[in-house]
């Protein structure tokens, strides 16, 4: 098979694994001419093509949501480190791509795939001198030399959680356990990110929505703790889509608005530093899908607005719906400089979303309207 056919495939199935915080869609790929170059955004809007691309897609694992599921019959390609290493420079050289984000599905043994996306780690930092970005996924069971070995030509590595509990991910794979192929990794990167010269960019995960009976409190109580107990830079969410001939094919889609309302309350949880009780969740403990989670904390809790401006901490201000960070951080500054707010306007020149701050907030001790829930 040509090695143009087969970057199209590994970069096509490569799509799955998400490096992208702020584009919820799949579809990043620059162009069909240029397969495996993927636009992935970062969470103060900057956008940096990637060659994001799989080692290979054989793979023994089981999970049932997966493209390249052992069960799944397609074409089964794979690259040597050799070729990887050759159309990575051609992509970087040529200045298509500023990056290169690696993965695989686990052919024969995890050590073994493993070792061939290191060595195209190591080929380019050692042979070409490239000191670019490289994300290398760390495979399910790999040994802690190896991930260390990754980890220090890496500047950012991930392995993918895929459920929030033990329970959701047996319901993913018989052939992965989730406390040792998973959480013992997770926790050996950790330990092993003490070093600033391992892997200094951190570590992130991935977690599949809506392949599992798991709610969304099930998966931001998990995202909590991998805050706080493994210092995680960050969590992404992928929607799940059912695949043709995969044990998962008639399995219903999560709502189109799910992953969203998602990001927004772990971005709440880790930039914002709201606590898990200040999210709401239903019965079923499921968020509202179609309200910002921000907005319906809010309202759930009025015993805490509406807040004055001119008196109000940071940290207050960051729960008022329509101010974020920036706003919160000018209107702090200016008041320390002798500033009173007392029209909306001045509010909306430095950032505020008033339209959606205004029932939560007065202006010296004036409320500014009211709240028609």
């Amino acid at each position: 098979m040509s090695r143009a056919r087969k970057l199209k495939i590994l970069g096509e199935s490569a799509k799955y694994d998400r490096c992208n915080y702020a584009n919820y869609n799949l579809d990043n790929f620059l162009t069909r001419k240029t397969p495996g170059i993927y636009n992935a955004s970062t969470r103060d809007g900057c956008t940096v093509p990637l060659f994001k691309v799989l080692m290979t897609n054989k793979c023994s694992n089981d999970c049932r949501y997966c493209v390249n599921c052992n069960k799944h019959r397609f074409d089964r390609v794979e690259f040597s480190p050799e070729d990887l290493t050759s159309i990575f420079l051609d992509y970087y050289n040529n200045r298509y791509v500023e990056g290169l984000f690696l993965s695989s599905g686990i052919n024969r043994n995890a050590e073994t795939s493993m070792e061939n996306m290191v060595e195209v780690a190591r080929k380019l930092r050692m042979e070409h001198g490239y000191k670019g970005y490289i994300h290398l996924k760390i495979l399910p069971g790999t040994s802690h030399d190896l991930i260390k070995s990754a980890m220090s030509l890496a500047d950012r590595v991930s392995i993918n959680m895929e459920a929030a509990t033990p329970e959701g991910f047996e319901e993913l794979t018989s052939t992965k356990n989730y406390q040792t192929d998973i959480i013992r990794r997770m926790k050996w990167m950790k330990r092993l990110g003490n070093r600033k010269d391992l892997a200094p960019s951190g570590q992130t995960t991935q977690f599949i929505v809506g392949a599992t009976n798991e709610t969304d409190q099930d998966i931001l109580e998990r995202v909590d703790w991998l805050y706080k107990k493994l210092k995680i830079r960050r969590s992404y969410f992928s929607s799940f889509s059912p695949i043709r001939d995969t044990p998962l094919e008639n399995h219903e889609k999560p709502h189109p608005k799910r992953s969203a309302r998602l990001y927004q309350a772990d971005y709440l949880l880790d930039s914002y530093k709201f606590h898990l009780n200040e999210l709401v969740f239903d019965e079923n403990g499921n968020m509202n899908s179609d309200m910002d989670p921000k907005y319906c904390s809010a309202i759930s809790n009025p015993e805490n607005f509406p807040v004055e401006v001119n008196e109000a901490s940071y940290s207050e201000l960051l729960r008022v719906p329509g101010i974020g960070k920036v706003s919160a951080n000018r209107i702090v500054k200016l008041r320390k400089r002798g500033k009173c707010f007392n029209k909306m306007k001045e509010l909306k020149d430095v950032g505020v979303v008033v339209s959606r701050a205004e029932p939560f907030i007065k202006l010296n001790k004036r409320y500014q309207t009211t709240l028609g829930v």
